[in-house]
């Protein structure tokens, strides 16, 4: 049935409302950012950019070392969506198209791991990578991303549940093992489910500022969370350079986003029309 004018003109300013509420926080960045160390504290404040200091994304970076930070981001970013994403496909794999004794209770233990916080498990899990000497270094940021991830094992097997299961008795009638099956027949079904897996992962790592701010210590080896946070101090705050550095951080997650949003979006769209199963 067509929408009558007064509903998607209601639906458009509520868009717009609600469009201009996530867009401006970085256009008031942006206004900070290409301001003097002052700006921020202006009377009037100022809503749009008045001067265009460029410079401070020079200065900014070169303060925290930026592309060392970088890099050392990138690494464990890219290690963790890559150990979440294989342990995730194939323990949601497993208790989706595997049948054996305790196969839901596994995956109810998983999905109630999701209502507890992280900070719940930082003590013992500190504790252990301690015991390991492997306190200080990337190990521990990395290493429990190859143990699963509860919402992505929870968005696989609502993903596999809505795959026929023919395919898998017509491979096993081939002579193809669960390997050949996940490999060669699930996973190429599976891109979107995947990729929406990949995007959450490497916000989820580009993000964390608690987890480096607990196990490493050595400035060579900072994030940029970490080195971002360095702004903040006892002596005061440079909320310009603060700003300047926040919009390059920002920029590679977006452009990540954006790139891959079909993708994205088809990835989650799959929850929906499989239903909670």
């Amino acid at each position: 049935m067509p929408q009558s004018f007064t509903i998607r003109s209601i639906r458009f300013i509520v868009l717009l409302i609600a469009a201009l509420s996530m867009v401006y926080p970085i256009l008031w960045m942006l206004t900070i950012a290409l301001q003097n160390s002052d700006g921020l504290f202006k009377v009037p404040p100022e809503w749009y950019p008045t001067e265009f200091r460029w410079s401070n994304f020079w200065k900014g970076a070169e303060q925290i070392h930026f592309l060392s930070a970088l890099m050392n981001t990138v690494i464990i970013s890219v290690s963790v969506t890559v150990g979440q994403v294989l342990s995730s496909v194939l323990i949601s794999y497993g208790l989706t198209r595997i049948k054996f004794p305790g196969r839901d209770l596994w995956f109810y233990l998983f999905i109630c791991s999701l209502i507890l916080p992280p900070i719940v498990s930082l003590i013992p899990v500190f504790y252990i990578f301690s015991k390991l000497n492997l306190f200080d270094t990337w190990w521990p940021l990395i290493l429990p991303a190859f143990f699963g991830s509860p919402f992505h094992v929870f968005l696989g097997r609502q993903f596999y549940s809505s795959i026929p299961f023919s395919y898998d008795e017509a491979a096993k009638i081939d002579g193809a093992n669960h390997l050949q099956i996940l490999t060669k027949i699930i996973v190429p079904m599976s891109k979107p489910m995947i990729v929406t897996m990949a995007i959450l992962s490497f916000q989820t790592a580009w993000g964390d500022y608690l987890n480096p701010t607990v196990y490493i210590l050595d400035q060579k080896l900072w994030t940029l969370s970490l080195a971002i946070g360095g702004f903040v101090n006892a002596t005061g705050t440079t909320w310009n350079l603060f700003m300047a550095t926040n919009l390059l951080y920002m920029l590679p997650p977006l452009i990540l986003f954006f790139v891959a949003q079909k993708y994205f979006m088809e990835g989650l769209g799959s929850m929906n029309n499989a239903g909670l199963k």
